[in-house]
């Protein structure tokens, strides 16, 4: 069946509180999403935001970012006043986060509905007693939560340092060290672990009413975990470690087509030799966390499962890095196994792609990813009359330009010509006419499935750009502008996706409810 979604981060719904959130203005988007006919709403990683404020360098491989839990459900919930948090200076541009200012407020309010939490579970002075969900969530999550909640209180105590930083016995864990400090410091690791329930509370309410209207949650996995992380802390034998246990090499990729250096990403490259060992529990539980967060689920850089490109640790440049065996099919194999067959995988397979990358993703039987803007430089793989209909197209993802600006500036000559001809665009043809016709030409496309960025639908250019790859800062900021999802665009939205087949009709519904009643 053809589908069509919309790539629409949560940290750039608009609404108050400086950032995206699971609030009101999320619930407004899944409608507009349903008038407009879409199946699928993507996101970037639901995780919390770490170096450079990318989602791709998180703190944890299983927890949610606290800046989505929203101010005014805990208001509402009689946790905060209005006074706590709304006459606060959360940034003086609504449609850029400013994320130095909401990590400088942000934590300190959501504190304030931690103690107001604990005073609501306060049991005429007989103690602390949660809710049963609260109970629920934290046995639920057991294999994770507590070492996540317990480094955050370190890493809080610690200045927010690094944890390769603290000092020796909680860096090399030692047992009786964090015993004694997790019971001196017990309230604060239940903060850590309350922002996790109230996320978690939130997030789930939102993916039902989601699903409810017929609108499935397509969710990110990077591949790696930050060195600065729980995951990393707590890891040992899961990442390739030197004779001082310190990481040996880290992740990255080799130059291509967004940088003439490569990228050099910093994080920690696993010891595939001991995740066999282990029949990949790590990576079980790693994605068993996902299916409850998502209904579909896209691994970025697919291709390092096969192929990866390993650094050595300290280097300053990707260049010096050399490319290494993966888990392949093995690990595909074993999650199968554990959670089920088929898995609603998506596969990131861009990059630079050898033969035994493109046989992984056959066997695997995983719809790829086509960009469009790809398909007008030489990469004909990216243009539509070679796709087959088990990919899912895009114009761009999240690290490329938008349409308008790619377009208007990142676009050669010999690529605005190649796309005039293939699109059939008259001679002077503007930018919103390339524009229509890019659209035109990703829903028209074979692919099973269409997902386009908002800022497309809405013709945005250069502000809106949410990543460019190896630029440090002034990324992961764009929001869109309040009122932005109204009925008029859904309803074109809507018409234009239909046109593709990309919408059922309420013709076609109607016939297929006549034929099941037969």
């Amino acid at each position: 069946m053809r589908e069509c979604g919309i790539l629409m981060p949560v940290s750039s719904l608009p609404g108050p509180g400086g950032i995206g959130t699971f609030g009101r203005e999320a619930y407004r988007f899944v409608d507009f999403l349903a008038r407009a006919g879409q199946q699928i709403w993507q996101i970037l990683p639901l995780s919390p935001t770490g170096y450079g404020d990318s989602p791709y360098q998180s703190c944890s491989a299983f927890a949610g970012n606290p800046y989505f839990i929203d101010l005014e459900t805990l208001t509402e919930q009689g946790l905060l006043a209005p006074a706590d948090w709304k006459r606060l200076d959360w940034g003086g541009d609504a449609e850029q986060a400013d994320y130095a200012k909401i990590y400088a407020h942000r934590f300190a309010v959501l504190r304030k509905a931690y103690a107001a939490f604990r005073k609501k579970c306060e049991k005429n002075g007989f103690g602390y007693y949660p809710p049963d969900d609260y109970y629920a969530f934290t046995l639920k999550n057991k294999a994770w939560l507590p070492d996540y909640a317990l480094y955050m209180a370190l890493k809080t105590e610690n200045g927010m340092h690094s944890w390769e930083q603290w000092p020796e016995q909680y860096r090399g864990r030692d047992a009786a060290a964090l015993a004694a400090f997790g019971a001196a410091h017990a309230q604060e690791v239940d903060f850590w672990v309350f922002l996790q329930y109230e996320c978690d509370l939130q997030w789930n309410a939102l993916k039902a009413y989601a699903n409810q209207k017929s609108v499935r949650i397509l969710g990110d996995m990077p591949i790696y975990v930050a060195a600065d992380s729980a995951d990393a802390w707590t890891g040992g034998a899961l990442f390739e470690r030197d004779a001082e246990g310190r990481f040996s090499r880290v992740a990255g990729c080799p130059p291509d087509f967004f940088s003439d250096d490569g990228q050099l990403w910093g994080n920690p490259v696993y010891d595939w030799a001991y995740h066999k060992k282990t029949g990949y529990a790590w990576w079980v539980q790693r994605m068993r966390r996902a299916l409850e967060l998502y209904d579909l689920i896209r691994i970025d850089h697919f291709r390092g499962f096969d192929t990866y490109w390993a650094i050595p640790a300290g280097s300053t440049t990707a260049r010096v890095g050399v490319w290494e065996q993966g888990p392949g099919m093995a690990l595909f194999e074993a999650l199968g196994k554990a959670l089920g067959k088929p898995l609603p995988i998506i596969a990131e397979d861009l990059g630079e792609l050898f033969d035994s990358v493109r046989a992984l993703l056959a066997a695997s039987g995983y719809p790829g990813m086509k960009i469009l803007q790809f398909g007008f430089g030489g990469g004909e793989e990216y243009l539509p009359y070679a796709y087959s209909r088990n990919c899912v197209v895009y114009p761009g993802t999240h690290d490329n330009a938008p349409l308008a600006e790619w377009w208007e500036h990142g676009a050669s000559r010999l690529e605005k010509a190649n796309a005039a001809r293939y699109l059939r665009l008259p001679a002077g043809a503007d930018t919103a006419a390339a524009c229509d016709a890019l659209l035109g030409a990703v829903l028209s496309s074979v692919a099973d499935r269409a997902i386009v960025p908002m800022y497309d639908w809405l013709g945005l250019g250069a502000k809106a750009r949410l990543n460019t790859p190896g630029v440090l800062g002034g990324n992961w900021a764009w929001r869109a502008a309040k009122g932005f999802d109204g009925a008029k665009l859904a309803d074109a939205i809507r018409e234009e996706c239909t046109a593709y087949g990309r919408v059922r009709s309420a013709k076609t519904d109607e016939k297929t409810e006549k034929s099941a009643a037969l």
